[in-house]
């Protein structure tokens, strides 16, 4: 009984995000992307963005606990495609925990793909990060060449920004899945997120400033300026 009054108290915390629409929150991964690659020394590699294969971003992830643990956020991802980033699908994550902590908070969530292998994990309908996709905490600064750490061999690499701090985070045991209520509100029909990667399908209004930041850092020219 505990246990589920606990999840009653979590729910308007976590699933607050379902009450925005997408093109919004399209906006917010935008500003979160850019006011984190603006601070280079401390925003995330540009030589690993330039390397990846593809980003997913999620911006306020709440957190949520009161004997029961949880998380869940809502954001896009992005595959580099035809020499360009594709037009961004929706994603959601979910993860809980149980233990005695009590509180709240919420985290913008940067994650980096940067195989073949981890695109294909990526773009399922589902998958359980740190389980069938190897994710590790990413390294902060203008360059990862002075990281020698084997996580710089992750499939998947993951940064959080709370309260202005940034660091790289491990999300090991959090679900992805994909979004196809908020794809079909961007898109005006119900299409996959590998649908939307693969198929060349035209980026709503919204996505116009995300896709220009993103081509911006992950070109070496223009990131320089």
């Amino acid at each position: 009984m505990r246990l589920l009054v606990s999840a009653l108290l979590l729910s308007p915390i976590l699933f607050a995000a379902d009450k925005e629409p997408a093109a919004n929150r399209l906006e917010d991964a935008s500003m979160v992307f850019s006011e984190i690659m603006s601070t280079p020394d401390k925003g995330i590699p540009r030589d690993l963005l330039q390397k990846a294969q593809c980003i997913a971003i999620v911006p306020g992830l709440k957190n949520g606990a009161f004997i029961v643990g949880g998380k869940y956020g809502k954001g896009f991802l992005s595959c580099k495609e035809n020499g360009g980033w594709s037009a961004p699908a929706a994603i959601r994550i979910e993860g809980g925990s149980v233990g005695f902590q009590i509180g709240g908070s919420e985290t913008d969530v940067v994650m980096l793909v940067m195989n073949q292998g981890g695109e294909n994990k990526l773009l399922s309908s589902k998958f359980t990060l740190g389980g069938e996709g190897e994710v590790a905490a990413g390294p902060v600064g203008r360059t990862s060449s002075a990281q020698t750490d084997a996580k710089l061999n992750a499939e998947i690499l993951s940064w959080s920004r709370s309260r202005g701090a940034f660091a790289g985070v491990s999300l090991s045991g959090a679900t992805l899945r994909q979004d196809l209520d908020d794809d079909q509100a961007l898109y005006g029909k119900r299409l996959t997120n590998s649908e939307i990667v693969k198929g060349n399908v035209p980026p709503p209004p919204a996505a116009r400033d995300l896709l220009s930041q993103l081509n911006r850092y992950s070109n070496p020219e223009r990131a320089q300026r």
